[in-house]
C-alpha cells in the first residue's frame, strides 16, 4: 500500500530550542522518501520519528545555512554505515558545492553507497520518475536559495455508470485503460482526468515569483513563517516570510493544506501563527508545525 505523508523532524529557525529541533523534514512518497534541509541533530530526530537511513531517497537542500544544513554531515555517514542498498541523490545550489564538499567529508568515514551529487543552477526540472516530477525554483534570501515542488503525473478515472452505459466491465475495463481503445468506445468516452498531486517545500526566502510558483495549486504546501505580521520589516531585512504573508500565498494559490514552519524563537505562543494565517483568510486546512509531526498528503480530489 502506497503511504504519502510529510514528517517532521525540526521546526526552529536559526537557533533550537528547548521544544523544537533545528530543521528536518521528510517526504514519503509511496516508497520512496525526500530529506528536507537536514539541519543539526537530524540524525537523532529521525530515530526518535521511526525514520531510518534506508528511507531516504533523495536529500533536497534549499540553501547552505547551518540550520538548514550542518545535519548533512551525520545524514551522509549513516547512510554508508547502514549501507543503504540503492543509490541516494543530493540536491542543492551549485553555488554553495564548497559547503557541501565540506560537509560530506567532515570527517573520516568509509563510503559503502553510491551518493550522486546533482547541483541545483536554475530554475527547472531535476528528476523525472513514474511517480513524481522534482523541480526547483529560485527563491530570494540573503544567500543563493531554491525551493522544491513535487508533481504526479496526471491520471484517468473510470465512470462506473459510463462503463455500464457501454456494456463494459470485468477484464474489459483493464483492457481499455492498457490499450486506450475498446471496440468504438475510447478511454476519454468512460473517464475523467485524476489531477496529480501536488507538494511544495518553501523555506527561508521574502515573497517573490519562485514562491508563487511553487505553491501553486498545491494540495500541500510546507513554508517557513519565521516571523509574526508585526516585524514584517524584519522579516524583509532578514529575507524570510511572516505567518500573514505566507497563509496569502496559500489564499492565493488555492493551497489545500498549509503547513508553517521555522519559527524564530522570540515567539512563545505558536497559535498565534495560525491566528495570523486565519487573518489572512486562507480558509484550507491549517497545521501549525511542531517536531515529530506527521501530516498525511490530502486525498485526490
Amino acid at each position: 500500500m502506497s503511504v504519502r505523508e510529510f514528517v517532521v523532524l525540526g521546526t526552529a529557525s536559526q537557533v533550537p530550542t528547548r521544544h523544537r529541533n533545528h530543521n528536518g523534514y521528510l517526504l514519503r512518497w509511496d516508497g520512496e522518501g525526500i530529506l528536507f534541509d537536514p539541519g543539526e541533530g537530524t540524525q537523532r530526530q529521525m530515530l526518535r520519528a521511526g525514520v531510518a537511513a534506508h528511507d531516504l531517497n533523495r536529500i533536497c537542500v534549499t540553501h547552505f545555512h547551518g540550520d538548514h544544513s550542518l545535519g548533512l554531515a551525520g545524514v551522509i555517514q549513516r547512510i554508508n554505515l547502514d549501507q543503504v542498498p540503492h543509490e541516494v541523490t543530493a540536491h542543492y545550489p551549485r553555488s554553495g558545492q564548497r559547503f557541501f564538499d565540506r560537509l560530506r567529508y567532515a570527517t573520516a568515514y568509509r563510503e559503502t553507497v553510491r551518493l550522486t551529487e546533482a547541483p541545483v543552477a536554475a530554475d527547472g526540472i531535476l528528476a523525472a520518475t513514474p511517480s513524481y516530477t522534482l523541480e526547483a525554483r529560485k527563491l530570494s534570501h540573503s544567500v543563493e536559495s531554491y525551493g522544491y515542488r513535487l508533481t504526479e503525473p496526471d491520471g484517468r478515472r473510470m465512470l462506473p455508470g459510463r462503463l455500464a452505459a457501454h456494456g463494459i466491465g470485468g477484464p474489459d475495463v483493464g483492457r481499455l485503460q492498457r490499450e486506450g481503445r475498446l471496440g468504438d468506445v475510447t478511454l476519454e468516452d468512460v473517464s475523467e482526468v485524476r489531477r496529480g498531486q501536488r507538494f511544495a517545500f518553501v523555506m527561508d526566502t521574502r515573497l517573490c515569483d519562485g514562491v508563487h510558483a511553487l505553491a501553486e495549486g498545491c494540495d500541500l504546501l510546507v513554508i517557513e513563517s519565521t516571523f509574526l505580521d508585526e516585524d514584517a520589516a524584519l522579516a524583509a531585512d532578514h529575507g524570510h516570510l511572516t505567518a500573514g504573508q505566507a497563509a496569502a500565498v496559500a489564499r492565493d494559490a488555492g493551497v489545500r493544506h498549509l503547513v508553517l514552519t521555522h519559527f524564530s524563537q522570540r515567539y512563545p505562543d505558536p497559535e498565534e501563527f495560525e491566528r495570523q494565517a486565519r487573518a489572512a483568510g486562507f480558509e484550507g486546512e491549517l497545521t501549525v508545525a511542531y517536531d515529530l509531526l506527521r501530516v498525511p498528503v490530502p486525498k485526490r480530489r
